[in-house]
């Protein structure tokens, strides 16, 4: 699926065929089951995202809402986006860890996780990774890295 110009969560779902719906859905549930209290749901970048809302940190380089995490079917798999797993950070070396334990291959770039159906992610491991950082933890590292 090419970037959506969907303005809602629900359109989005809508514009996805089934089955890739049937997946997004899963995985967003196992989001919104985690999400620590403060972060918001919405469509930004055309995915669904998670976000500090800017009501709440509206202090941000491109004046969005601070990204938590995102979803997204694109053309030939899905990407969960872990903006507290950067590339380097103590959550991605607890990533790796984890997916091993699982026996599961971590398909990751500098903050996305990608996969090709359901089974390529354990579940419980991505449950604690969304519930790990609460919005004053996370608001926290982005004015730390804004220093740097």
């Amino acid at each position: 699926m090419a970037k959506s110009t969907a303005a809602t969560v629900e359109e989005y779902l809508q514009e996805l065929p089934a089955e890739r719906r049937q997946v997004i859905e899963q995985v967003r549930q196992v989001i919104l089951d985690n999400l620590p209290a403060g972060y918001q749901e919405s469509m930004n970048w055309g995915m669904i995202s998670y976000g500090v809302p800017l009501e709440r940190y509206p202090k941000t380089y491109n004046k969005q809402p601070l990204g938590y995490a995102a979803l997204a079917a694109q053309k030939n798999y899905y990407t969960l986006y872990l903006m507290g797993a950067y590339s380097g950070s103590m959550q991605e070396g607890w990533l790796q860890e984890q997916f091993d334990q699982a026996g599961k291959k971590l398909d990751m770039g500098k903050s996305c996780l990608h996969f090709r159906k359901l089974d390529d992610l354990p579940m419980d491991v991505i449950a604690q990774a969304i519930a790990m950082v609460s919005v004053d933890d996370f608001i926290a590292q982005y004015e730390q890295s804004r220093q740097r």
